[in-house]
């Protein structure tokens, strides 16, 4: 018999921290971890013997996430830093991404699943230029969620008036984006001092909202949520599975058994549900869901399942196992944003590779069509190339179909990755469709 209680992913929130280099983003995870006690004993005595090595009175909270020792000598955090940590209310899966603006690529990686991202501001600084960058990538990505921490409070004259103003500036920022004030919360922090991250400070009288730990239990978890710049409802989107690898094990126990493993990017399957098998477009029947726990009657977004079809269908790893009432039509030339991530230029009619969900074609970049300038929020018009960091939008050509949603349908259907042929490497994050359309952004000729 079916277990139906296993259907269900514990509640959950993947976050990631964003801002400018010395904002304070490590030292803040390092005191969320501290304060949520996800630290061990040892590791404490660790960072505190590392702290008074380098002369500090007390420990180091950031050395918590800095944990490469080029990152520590150069006081900076180079990579992205998942770390993982709970309270009584929730679970919660963070990434730490790198300030540097050459650095802007591990943001986007760290920030493509975040379904909250805490965005760092110095009040001493306020809203600068990599604030802006990151918040147009959020906005681009469709991040659900955002927290804008204005940490240091603690070191500015008149810290009511600093903090309104900071606010202010970014939640005009936000506006234009795409952002409803609803998504957006404002909170003055002292991560050094650990000022409103568990616990109310007496330090910011003017402030009256939550701390941030209480904001990150309660706010919604991204499933329910709609993404910024569009604003749908990701919670209609049918099932989304790429299949990841063919299961017949042909031993005298299964001698007929198929299934197909991989892990549902979005939407729910039941047994006895209809579905589309993509790019082929055959229709067949959910008869079996396996888990390694046993056989369940539902299965949700983010659970790692084997499906077994009415059907004997020709699947391979790449197809994609859609609901039969919207499934994607398979696309082979479309528009695109994306976020560049090389060194190298991008330039019209560059051979590279698509890596969309499970499969992985040759495609040929078009035409530049917009480069996004998210400085000034504005819009040029066919760009020679599209530079490191660069945010634009292009058209694509596939050798072959992929089962792709509009980005804004489906954040998880609707993305994918340019790669080098040659050496691997991943050049630029893309979202199928016209992101950039969303932000209502002037045009420059």
């Amino acid at each position: 018999m079916a277990n139906n209680t296993l259907g269900h992913v514990p509640d959950l929130l993947r976050i990631a921290t964003a801002g400018s280099v010395d904002d304070g983003k490590s030292t803040l995870v390092g005191r969320l971890l501290y304060d949520t006690k996800s630290v061990l004993a040892d590791q404490i005595d660790a960072v505190t013997r590392a702290s008074v090595d380098r002369g500090l009175a007390g420990p180091d909270l950031s050395l918590l996430v800095d944990g490469l020792r080029a990152e520590r000598e150069q006081g900076i955090t180079i990579d992205v830093a998942y770390r993982y940590f709970a309270t009584p209310a929730r679970s919660f899966v963070l990434a730490d991404t790198p300030g540097h603006v050459q650095y802007t690529r591990n943001t986007v990686s760290g920030a493509s699943t975040a379904q909250l991202v805490m965005l760092l501001v110095d009040a001493r600084n306020g809203v600068v230029s990599q604030t802006r960058r990151h918040a147009a990538v959020m906005a681009l990505l469709g991040v659900p969620q955002l927290v804008l921490a204005v940490n240091k409070i603690d070191l500015v004259e008149d810290a009511a008036t600093v903090f309104a103003e900071i606010s202010d500036e970014f939640r005009s920022l936000t506006r234009t984006l795409g952002w409803s004030d609803e998504q957006v919360t404002a909170i003055p922090v002292s991560a050094l001092h650990g000022d409103n991250i568990a616990t109310r400070s007496q330090n910011t009288p003017f402030y009256d909202g939550p701390t941030l730990i209480e904001h990150l239990e309660t706010v919604p978890n991204g499933t329910d949520a709609g993404s910024a710049a569009s604003g749908s409802d990701r919670s209609e989107v049918g099932l989304r599975f790429p299949v990841q690898y063919v299961i017949r094990p042909r031993t005298p126990e299964y001698p007929d058994y198929r299934g197909y493993a991989g892990q549902i990017a979005a939407g729910r399957v039941s047994v006895g549900d209809e579905v589309v098998v993509s790019p082929s477009g055959v229709r067949t029947t959910v008869t079996q869901i396996d888990t390694a726990d046993g056989q369940l009657a539902t299965a949700h977004t983010g659970r790692s399942v084997t499906l077994l079809l009415a059907d004997d269908v020709d699947i391979s790893r790449g197809d994609l196992i859609a609901s039969a009432v919207d499934a994607p039509e398979p696309i082979q030339q479309f528009s695109a944003t994306v976020c560049w991530l090389a060194d190298k230029p991008l330039r019209p009619g560059a051979r590279l590779l698509l890596k969309h969900g499970t499969k992985t074609t040759q495609a040929i970049v078009g035409t530049l069509d917009v480069l996004f300038d998210e400085q000034n929020l504005a819009l040029t018009d066919a760009p020679d190339s599209l530079e490191l960091n660069h945010i634009g939008r292009i058209t694509v050509q596939t050798a072959e179909p992929i089962p792709a949603d509009d980005y804004q349908v489906n954040r998880e259907s609707g993305s994918f990755l340019l790669i080098d042929p040659q050496g691997g490497n991943t050049l630029a994050a893309g979202l199928v469709g016209d992101a950039l359309a969303s932000l209502h952004l002037q045009e420059l000729v």
